[in-house]
């Protein structure tokens, strides 16, 4: 079995790219990788419980957090504060665990200047890296998309404009996995990840 030392492992897709599937295979595989929860100030939906799928804070206290600086990214989405703090990321790497962030580019960005800016200090300092899951094209992927059946044609289309502005943006990340076959996919995502954290069977 491999063991990973603790990493920061911040993965960005656009919509429909096989994000998801393949990170659950990844915190399937390696019990030590956490899923870094974000904090919210939108409140709880159906049966989310705080603490295990978001932090949820009042406006106030997200605000106090911004001030003191500790998020390592933070955005406005839909009218509601999203971000991930340092502490949640830095308490769960002190505890031997690595951490999976599945972010937007606009957070990676964010994040990878926190990092770089981090002392050696940091629980993440140089313990981090970044990887961009693409589909093999746009074309593809609008297949993958229409094939699924959820989206109105408009939304489609939206999301298509997205994934194309945030493909352009792959080459700011360290690693881009092209997503054609899964199985593919998943084994070269495994591979960077064992890779970098000095994974040891």
């Amino acid at each position: 079995m491999t063991t990973l030392t603790p990493i920061l492992i911040i993965v960005s897709a656009p919509s429909g790219a096989g994000k998801t599937t393949l990170c659950e295979r990844l915190l399937a595989e390696f019990p030590e990788m956490v899923y870094s929860v974000s904090c919210t100030t939108r409140a709880p939906r159906g049966e989310e419980v705080d603490g295990r799928d978001y932090c949820f804070l009042s406006d106030d206290e997200f605000a106090t957090r911004v001030e003191h600086d500790d998020f390592l990214e933070h955005a406005v989405v839909h009218g509601h504060h999203y971000g991930t703090l340092r502490e949640s990321v830095g308490s769960a790497m002190r505890n031997g665990q690595s951490v999976l962030m599945d972010i937007d580019v606009q957070g990676a960005a964010q994040v990878r200047e926190a990092l770089l800016a981090a002392g050696s200090d940091d629980p993440t300092g140089g313990h981090w890296v970044d990887i961009f899951i693409s589909p093999p094209s746009l074309e593809a992927l609008r297949e993958r998309l229409e094939g699924r059946g959820e989206d109105a044609p408009e939304v489609i289309e939206g999301r298509l404009k997205n994934a194309g502005a945030e493909m352009a943006r792959a080459s700011e990340y360290r690693y881009t996995v092209i997503n054609d076959d899964l199985d593919e996919a998943y084994t070269h995502l495994h591979g960077i990840v064992v890779r970098e954290a000095g994974g040891e069977s």
